[in-house]
C-alpha cells in the first residue's frame, strides 16, 4: 500500500478543488483495506474511501487518511448462448469497464457511457443516464465490512436501490467499502434509445443498423454536446438530482408553466429535470468569481480554477433556495459533500 502525506486533493477530484488530505492511500486489496482499518497506524483516523473523486465536493482539507480504492481486475465468471456475468474490481474507471463490453457484444451498460467515475461508486448511486439505470444489469457486490473486516456478499435486494440510491448511501453508510461488482449482461442486446436524443442522434450519426457501438458513441456525442469535460473545467457532472413531485402539484406548475419538462412515473408521481427548473429560475451561465453554473446545462455547477469547494455549497444552497421559492420543489445534491 503506498501512502503519502500532506497531499493536495486537487488531481483526486473532478471539481479540481485544491484541498489538502493529512493522509492519502492507494488501496488495491483487501489486505490494504485490512491494514487501514483494523490493524495499521491509521485504524484511529477518520477516513474516507474515494474512487474517481466525480461526485464529491470537498469544502476544506480532511485531516484524516483518503483512501483511493484502486481494487482492480474484470472477469468473465459464467456464460451462456444469452447473456454473461461480469466481475469487476471496484476501483475499475466506469467508462473504461463499458467499453469493454461493447467491444465484446455485451449489452446492458451502452447507454451509460461516459459517466465518470469507478465501478465500485455505480451502484452507491444507482447510477442512470437515458433511460437506464444500474440496478437493471446488477447481479450481486461484495463488499468490505469495515467493523469486522469481513468481505459480505449483497445480491439485489439487499442494495435496496431507488433512484440515485442504494442501502450504502442511507442506513449502511460509511459501514462498508466495496470492493467487486458483478453484472448480468446480454449477449442479445435489447436496445433502449427512445430516451432524450440518442434516436436524433443516431439518425445525426447516419446509422442504419443499430449496434452496441453505435448507440454507445450517440450517448457518448449527446454528452460531450451538452456536459463539460473535467480535465479542461472543473465540474462533477449532475449535482442535484432530478425532483420527483405529486401528480397535483405538477398539474399546479403545468398550469403556471407550460413548457415544463416532465417524465411521468406512475399514475401519482412526475420526475422534473432539474436543469430545466434551474435554468428557468435564471441560474444559467451564471458566474460569480471563480465558481458559477454551466451555460450550456444548468444541472452543472462550475470551479474555473481556483474556485474553493465552501463557495460552491453555497452557491447550491442558492439554488435550491430559489427553486423552492419559486416552483415548490426541494432539490436534493447528487453530489457527495465532504
Amino acid at each position: 500500500m503506498i501512502v503519502q502525506q500532506n497531499v493536495s486533493l486537487k488531481p483526486y477530484n473532478t471539481f479540481g478543488l485544491d484541498e489538502n488530505a493529512g493522509f492519502l492511500a492507494i488501496i488495491d486489496s483487501i489486505d490494504d483495506l485490512d491494514e487501514i482499518y483494523q490493524t495499521g497506524r491509521f485504524r484511529s483516523q477518520k477516513k474516507i474511501i474515494l474512487g474517481g473523486g466525480s461526485n464529491v465536493l470537498f469544502t476544506r482539507g480532511f485531516t484524516g487518511i483518503v483512501a483511493k480504492n484502486e481494487i482492480r481486475g474484470i472477469q468473465i465468471q459464467n456464460e451462456t448462448e444469452e447473456d454473461v456475468l461480469v466481475s469487476v474490481g471496484a476501483g475499475e474507471n466506469w467508462h473504461q469497464f463499458v467499453l469493454w463490453c461493447v467491444e465484446r457484444g455485451f449489452g446492458g451498460v451502452e447507454n451509460l457511457s461516459l459517466i465518470p467515475g469507478t465501478v465500485g461508486a455505480a451502484p452507491m448511486q444507482n447510477i442512470g443516464a437515458y433511460g437506464v439505470e444500474l440496478k437493471e444489469v446488477f447481479h450481486s457486490l461484495e463488499a468490505y465490512e469495515i467493523k469486522s473486516g469481513k468481505t459480505i456478499p449483497f445480491y439485489k435486494e439487499d442494495c435496496k436501490f431507488d433512484y440515485r440510491f442504494s442501502v450504502f448511501k442511507g442506513e449502511l453508510k460509511d459501514e462498508f467499502v466495496i470492493t467487486k461488482v458483478f453484472f448480468k449482461l446480454s449477449k442479445k442486446p435489447n436496445f433502449n434509445i427512445s430516451y432524450g436524443a440518442i434516436k436524433d442522434t443516431l439518425e445525426e450519426m447516419g446509422v442504419g443498423e443499430l449496434t452496441l457501438k453505435n448507440v454507445s458513441q450517440a450517448v457518448i456525442n449527446i454528452r460531450q454536446s451538452k456536459l463539460p469535460d473535467p480535465m479542461e473545467i472543473g465540474n462533477a457532472g449532475s449535482f442535484f438530482k432530478n425532483p420527483i413531485i405529486e401528480k397535483l402539484h405538477y398539474e399546479a406548475l403545468e398550469a403556471e408553466f407550460p413548457d415544463i419538462k416532465s417524465y411521468p412515473l406512475d399514475d401519482d408521481h412526475i420526475k422534473v429535470p432539474a436543469g430545466w427548473l434551474i435554468e428557468k429560475a435564471g441560474w444559467k451561465g451564471y458566474k460569480d468569481g471563480e465558481i458559477g453554473v454551466h451555460d450550456r446545462q444548468a444541472l452543472v455547477l462550475i470551479n474555473f480554477g481556483q474556485g474553493r469547494g465552501k463557495d460552491l455549497f453555497k452557491l447550491s444552497q442558492h439554488i435550491q433556495k430559489s427553486i423552492q421559492q419559486k416552483f415548490g420543489i426541494e432539490l436534493e445534491r447528487e453530489v457527495n459533500v465532504v
